[in-house]
């Protein structure tokens, strides 16, 4: 009944070596972690615990075979790459030869904001560590999804649902939202089709990267709905969705529609309040067609004949949820759930208005503004490689050349979070899952964890002859009202571990 649920996101950067495009791109991306790893001035380095990964479980009811996985969907296995836990309980590795930021659990779209943006200062400082080492090359790291060159790779949200709701409801209803979400969460590209050759700017980097409706791949064949069931949770109370249709958002706003309107949309399928049908035909040639068209003017054509707008799609949704906000929590509604429905209805309104009236808020529409600056200036046509170039840009996460950064700097985008709540992210966890137990362990017993997982801590202590795991699995707790006292007063980890084993 409102947006409050256990969530994150995972964002792999783009990154490049200038003057050395050959440069292999998983020694640089190591490169990156083990120098950030490196300054965070830890006397060990504890692993990733991958004991209880298993990616190839399928919502549908079945494991996929190893044998017939692309070894692209193996992540239960350590590669050997750089893999870091950080004290703000968010973890940094090399995955599919990028580096890539999983933020630590939050509980709301506000949260997401500022631990999702602390990723970027983040992954700024460790460029900049990597080019401190003696006989290194600079690299560029970049928050987009695509090389336009025909590679893409990933900005994934998680969010914790119901086990008991039906994979099925979850499919019915989200990809049409998913399908049209675009709108406000696209973070805009130069370039049609995957390998960006065909002229034209649209709203969505991925768009054109998905091909079927429901699977579990994430590099090819990728599903609208990708049916990954891997819920880091007690798996007979919650499944985690794993959501890799989104792109990759700089803008704050545009970060917050999109995981604050999922988790809506969710509750309301978890709820089954969602009466009506909105069931897309051709889902994915849909997808693509919303994305190529920045009037907003394309007409989506659901099953039961009627046609409309994505603009007025997302609006049908709106209108659902802020029925259902109204019939279960009446005046009572919390101020991140109420900012969630003004904003979308504020935000589809305008849209359908002008698109541009958003450009302070949305990531595709900022960037369109950009870009048809240019071309009024230089008379450029979308052809133009030096388009390209800016589309680039805007998404490189060093302050001085980022044009997201210097436009954010200049006041350019409205905010939501301070950067004072974004700097005390890139160290300190949240308070109110258990990630804060996660990340006050790393903090204050560094020599004593040996590994760390979403869903447990695992300590070596000099007194114990075998590894202590210590579980994790409710994500709501281990939080700072259930362990800050416990942590404060024990100084060392075995004095942890024997208070939480009753001495055993």
């Amino acid at each position: 009944m409102s947006v409050r649920r256990v969530m994150g996101s995972e964002t792999e950067y783009g990154i490049s070596v200038p003057g050395h495009p050959n440069a292999n791109a998983m020694l640089t991306s190591s490169q990156i972690v083990n120098a950030y790893a490196t300054a965070m001035q830890r006397a060990r380095r504890a692993r990733w615990d991958f004991e209880e990964e298993n990616p190839l479980r399928d919502a549908r009811g079945f494991d996929l075979a190893r044998e017939l996985a692309d070894t692209s969907q193996l992540t239960d296995e350590d590669s050997g790459l750089a893999n870091v836990i950080l004290t703000n309980g968010a973890r940094l590795y090399v995955d599919h030869a990028h580096p890539e930021y999983s933020t630590p659990e939050v509980t709301n779209p506000r949260d997401a904001v500022i631990w999702d943006k602390a990723g970027e200062l983040i992954m700024a400082e460790a460029a900049r560590f990597a080019a401190l080492v003696p006989g290194s090359l600079p690299i560029n790291l970049y928050k987009n999804n695509t090389d336009n060159k025909g590679a893409s790779y990933g900005s994934h949200e998680n969010y914790l649902v119901s086990r008991s709701t039906p994979f099925a409801d979850i499919v019915r209803h989200l990809t049409p939202f998913f399908v049209t979400r675009q709108v406000f969460a696209g973070s805009g590209r130069v370039g049609i089709g995957q390998d960006g050759r065909s002229h034209g700017f649209q709203i969505s980097q991925r768009a054109d990267f998905f091909e079927v409706e429901v699977g579990l791949e994430t590099t090819l064949k990728r599903p609208i709905i990708n049916t990954r069931d891997e819920p880091h949770a007690d798996p007979e109370k919650h499944r985690r969705l794993h959501v890799i249709i989104g792109d990759a958002n700089l803008a704050e706003i545009s970060i917050f529609l999109k995981m604050g309107t999922t988790s809506l949309v969710l509750a309301m399928i978890e709820d089954r309040f969602i009466g009506a049908d909105f069931t897309v035909d051709q889902p994915v040639r849909t997808l693509h067609e919303v994305s190529h068209d920045p009037t907003l003017k394309h007409l989506v054509k659901l099953r039961s004949g009627r046609k409309l707008t994505a603009v007025q799609l997302q609006m049908e949704y709106f209108e659902q949820a802020r029925k259902y906000v109204e019939d279960r929590l009446g005046t009572d509604v919390d101020p991140v759930t109420q900012e969630v429905l003004d904003r979308w209805e504020s935000v589809l309104t305008r849209l359908e208005a002008d698109p541009m009236l958003l450009r302070r808020e949305l990531d595709w529409v900022a960037k369109l503004e950009l870009l048809e600056g240019y071309r009024t200036r230089d008379g450029m046509g979308w052809e133009d490689a030096r388009l390209h170039l800016v589309d680039l840009q805007y998404s490189d996460v060093r302050p001085s050349k980022g044009l997201y950064q210097r436009l954010a700097a200049r006041g350019r985008f409205d905010r939501l979070v301070s950067d004072e709540e974004i700097a005390a992210a890139v160290d300190l966890p949240p308070e109110d899952t258990r990630a804060y137990f996660r990340g006050r362990c790393l903090d204050k017993y560094a020599d004593s964890v040996a590994a760390a997982s979403w869903d447990s801590v695992i300590f070596d202590l000099p007194e114990r002859e075998s590894l202590q795991r210590i579980p994790t699995l409710d994500p709501l707790r281990g939080t700072r009202q259930h362990v800050e006292g416990l942590i404060d007063r024990c100084r060392t980890a075995s004095d942890l571990v024997r208070e939480l084993t009753g001495g055993n």
